[in-house]
C-alpha cells in the first residue's frame, strides 16, 4: 500500500539523511520558514517559562528558535522519525551549542500524536507543515490526544492548505506565492474552515481563528483553544 506522504517512507528518510539531506526532508527554506513560525508563536504569547511542545518536529527547523528562546527543559518534541529527530539534534543542536537544553528525554518517536508520557501540562503546541500532509481525521485525532496534555486556555496553532469560500473543495488548487498544488483526498491536503471546526466537536477545544500569515508557501494558520473541562 502506498504511504500517506514521505514522511512514513522510512527507508527514504535514511538514504536522504545519510546524504546530508535532513533539512529538505522537512520541506527546506530552514531559515526563512524557521524564524517565521517562531516568530508569530512569540508575538502569540510564547515566553520562556512556558511549556512548548512541537508537533512534527523533525530535526528542529523551528525547534532551533524554541529550544534557544525557552528555560532549559521546557521544549518538547513527537515527531515520527526518530531518524530525524536524531540527526537535527545530533546535527543542528550541536552546532549551535543547544543540545544541553534539550534532555532527550524531551523527544518521543509516535505515529499517533501520544505525548501523555512526558507527564508535562503544556501552554503551547505547534504542528507546521504536518496536517499540511494528513487527512482530516488525524487532526481530529491529534485534538483527541493533545485534551490530556494541554492547560485550560492553552493554544495549538496547525498551519493548513485553506479552500477559500467560492474555491471548490472537491478540486485541486493552485496556491500562490508557493504555487503549490493541494488536493481534497492527497497529499497535500487542502481543508476549509468548517472542516477545521469539525474537528472540534465533542471534543473540549475551540476554533479561534485562521489567518494568513504570510507564509512563503501559502499555508494559513488555524489557531485552537482548549476550552474549560
Amino acid at each position: 500500500m502506498k504511504p500517506i506522504n514521505t514522511y512514513y517512507d522510512s527507508k527514504l528518510i535514511a538514504e536522504r539523511i545519510h546524504a546530508g539531506q535532513h533539512r529538505e526532508m522537512v520541506g527546506g527554506m530552514w531559515d526563512e520558514i524557521g524564524k517565521l513560525q517562531f516568530d508569530y508563536i512569540v508575538a502569540n504569547g510564547l515566553t520562556s517559562e512556558m511549556n512548548f511542545l512541537d508537533v512534527g518536529c523533525g530535526c528542529f527547523r523551528g525547534g532551533v528558535h524554541f529550544i534557544d528562546h525557552l528555560n532549559s527543559g521546557n521544549y518538547y518534541g513527537i515527531d515520527l522519525s526518530q531518524d530525524l529527530m536524531n540527526a537535527g539534534y545530533n546535527t543542528e543542536l550541536k552546532q549551535l551549542n543547544l543540545q544541553a537544553k534539550l534532555p532527550r528525554r524531551n523527544l518521543h518517536c509516535t505515529d499517533d500524536f501520544e505525548a501523555t508520557e512526558f507527564e508535562v501540562s503544556f501552554d503551547i503546541a505547534l504542528a507546521l507543515s504536518v496536517f499540511t500532509h494528513l487527512p482530516l481525521n488525524h487532526l481530529r485525532l491529534c485534538l483527541s490526544r493533545l485534551t490530556k496534555i494541554m492547560r485550560p486556555r492553552g493554544c495549538f496553532f496547525v498551519t493548513v492548505f485553506n479552500v477559500n469560500d467560492g474555491d471548490d473543495w472537491s478540486r485541486s488548487i493552485l496556491h500562490s506565492p508557493g504555487d503549490i498544488t493541494t488536493y481534497p483526498d492527497r497529499d497535500p491536503f487542502h481543508y476549509h474552515l468548517n472542516d477545521l471546526a469539525y474537528c472540534c466537536e465533542g471534543l473540549p477545544w475551540k476554533l479561534e481563528k485562521l489567518e494568513d500569515w504570510n507564509h512563503p508557501r501559502d499555508q494559513w494558520i488555524a489557531t485552537f483553544v482548549r476550552t474549560e473541562d
